[in-house]
């Protein structure tokens, strides 16, 4: 497995404030990186939750609390022009508290338009080691032990076969029986930076892959559908120790035209807490 392979140096670049911008946001400029499976005219959803997380990082005190429930709002396209981030804290608090960043994408005409946002919980940690409890076992091969390789297989009894499209195409990956569906267990970690210049913490680096659930879990064939989720909420039970997360996902469908994804997620270390998303299921025609 060769990383040199992917053709980009990040997802984002930073930006100086703009002559007559806002000084409470940070700019980015998102690199091709971020595209989509869908639409190479608009982002995956994974770098903006990758590049929110970022945010709420960098706004919350160094208080002993740990981020125990985050969910990721798509709110609309979020496109490849300038993007900002902004962070605001709705409630503060010594044990609970709340952080919330916004994602903006600029419009031709150079105004900007709410496209994604991130509210997180948080909690003051304490000792509950006595009666931790695990839904599930580690899954029984670490990425170590596996085969990696950067995007997903060509061809593909067992998943859907996305290849280099994209986003998946700067994402390492390897594989292994699932547990929760038919679908293989994914262990997967970016390739390459979120933001150019900088080290990528872990959070940020599991935020920025979980999005990929709803299409790990699935064997629905992309010519003849699309499923696209409109969020990701993930409710953690401890925090990751390395940049790899593990999902084990199902999407569930419906008849009426919308379903939901649910996974298992893990950290090298054993199990890490759960996601859900709510997907569109669209027929082509």
């Amino acid at each position: 497995m060769d990383v040199s392979q992917v053709p980009y140096s990040s997802y984002y670049e930073p930006l100086p404030v703009p002559e007559g911008g806002d000084p409470d946001y940070e700019y980015f400029q998102p690199t091709t990186a971020t595209a989509s499976v869908w639409s190479q005219d608009m982002q995956h959803g994974g770098p903006p939750s990758g590049l929110l997380m970022r945010a709420m990082l960098r706004a919350v005190p160094d208080d002993g609390q740990d981020f125990t429930r985050v969910t990721n709002e798509i709110i609309g396209p979020v496109g490849l022009g300038v993007n900002r981030v902004r962070t605001t804290i709705p409630r503060p608090g010594k044990r609970i508290s709340m952080v919330q960043a916004d994602l903006e994408s600029e419009l031709p005409d150079g105004s900007f338009r709410l496209a994604a946002r991130a509210v997180a919980w948080r909690m003051l940690t304490s000792d509950s080691a006595p009666v931790v409890n695990a839904p599930a076992d580690p899954l029984p091969a670490s990425p170590d032990d596996l085969t990696q390789i950067i995007g997903f297989p060509t061809e593909d009894e067992d998943a859907v076969p996305w290849g280099m499209v994209g986003f998946i195409g700067t994402a390492v990956t390897a594989r292994q029986p699932g547990r929760n569906g038919k679908t293989p267990a994914l262990w997967i970690r970016p390739a390459i930076p979120l933001v150019a210049g900088e080290e990528m913490s872990n959070l940020e680096s599991i935020f920025t892959v979980l999005d990929v659930a709803n299409g790990v879990g699935t064997r629905l064939d992309p010519t003849q559908w699309s499923w696209m989720n409109m969020d990701t909420t993930a409710h953690l039970v401890s925090q990751p120790t390395s940049p790899w997360l593990g999902i084990d996902a199902d999407l569930a469908i419906g008849a009426r035209g919308y379903g939901a994804t649910f996974a298992d997620l893990y950290d090298v270390t054993g199990f890490l807490g759960r996601s859900a998303q709510s997907d569109m299921i669209v027929g082509q025609r």
